[in-house]
């Protein structure tokens, strides 16, 4: 079987061609690098530098690379932008999926498992996060996730054959424990991987938006999960699609971390002091974000491997300490291309 994954040049993307590649999968990896890295893709994986907005070459190379399952992560995920710039989110990432989709059917490729998001759920009204609870969201990354879902359940409806699997998944943390895969952002939105970046003295200090939510330490709680655990839940997605499935899933622990608990937690990894400043809260953030992962525990068999704060931020300062630049400023022995299976 040869699998298509978009946007496999990623930060999570690359990570599960890695686990793809260790079960014995063959690969074909689609990204156009506008914010993926060449050097995260294994050399044994296949490499096509597109756009999922060229639909003909798409096309091309399903029918040449005889692909049978696609996995989707090619998407534009900054919050904050998607809401400065709204254009560019539904033209990627909801437009993208519809050339996508249109590849698809022209090569007869039936089967895809989709990258969604928790943004889709807006601000919850009660956590754990269901399945089933509302999906309103607040942003436009979260209203260009939310089509692509109604996109799949259509063709689902229209298409005989078509099948899919779309994958909710919460704050996703962590890199593969070796160093050899990581996290590569520009810019740095998330929270981890910039408190290892003050750790390293590349900023004098991190950055909290209101301590004074209804929590025990007054910030944000959120659910950290494991990029190995994201990508696990991947394969056991494929595995378990077929042309009638017609599934979503939420992906994460069931359980969240604050800011602080998580700047102290890194501090203790790190053996650093990481400065803190109070800012006012940042509209329409929830106090506390956490799923549910019962649905997928139950029917597919998942269940997080990483369940440990301390043991997350450990594997991504591996990383940082090795590639305190990223990619293209690397120290160390690591190249980033090791087929090694740590799922």
């Amino acid at each position: 079987m040869t699998i298509l994954v978009t946007g496999g040049a990623g930060y999570i993307g690359s990570h599960c061609v890695r686990q793809l590649i260790a079960a014995g999968q063959k690969v074909c990896v689609i990204d156009n690098l506008s914010r993926g890295h060449r050097e995260a893709v294994p050399p044994q994986a296949s490499f096509f530098q597109i756009d999922l907005l060229d639909t003909e070459q798409l096309t091309d190379i399903m029918k040449s690379q005889r692909i049978e399952k696609v996995i989707h992560f090619a998407a534009l995920a900054y919050v904050g932008e998607s809401v400065e710039n709204p254009l560019p989110y539904y033209s990627n990432n909801t437009a993208g999926t519809i050339s996508l989709l249109r590849a698809m059917r022209q090569s007869r490729v039936s089967q895809i498992v989709f990258s969604s998001s928790c943004a889709t759920y807006g601000i919850p009204a009660s956590i754990p996060v269901t399945e089933d609870s509302p999906q309103t969201p607040i942003n436009p990354y979260g209203w260009s996730k939310l089509f692509i879902e109604q996109m799949l359940i259509d063709c689902a409806h229209s298409y005989p054959n078509f099948g899919f699997i779309g994958l909710r998944y919460f704050n996703v943390a962590g890199c593969t424990h070796d160093g050899a895969l990581g996290e590569d952002h520009n810019p740095e939105t998330h929270l981890i991987p910039n408190c290892l970046k003050t750790a390293l003295g590349q900023q004098s200090q991190m950055t909290i938006l209101g301590n004074d939510y209804p929590t025990a330490d007054g910030t944000c709680i959120r659910d950290y999960i494991h990029v190995d655990d994201i990508c696990a839940a991947h394969l056991l997605a494929l595995d378990a699609l077929t042309p009638e499935a017609q599934r979503f899933y939420n992906i994460g622990l069931g359980h969240g971390y604050s800011v602080l608990e998580v700047i102290k937690t890194a501090e203790r990894v790190t053996g650093c002091e990481i400065p803190i400043e109070y800012h006012p809260r940042r509209p329409g953030d929830p106090p506390v974000l956490a799923a549910s992962n019962e649905k997928i525990s139950r029917e597919l068999g998942w269940s997080p491997r990483y369940t440990s704060l301390e043991e997350i931020i450990r594997s991504a300062w591996n990383w940082f300490q090795t590639h305190p630049h990223g990619y293209e400023h690397k120290t160390g022995s690591h190249t980033g291309n090791e087929p090694k299976d740590h799922s």
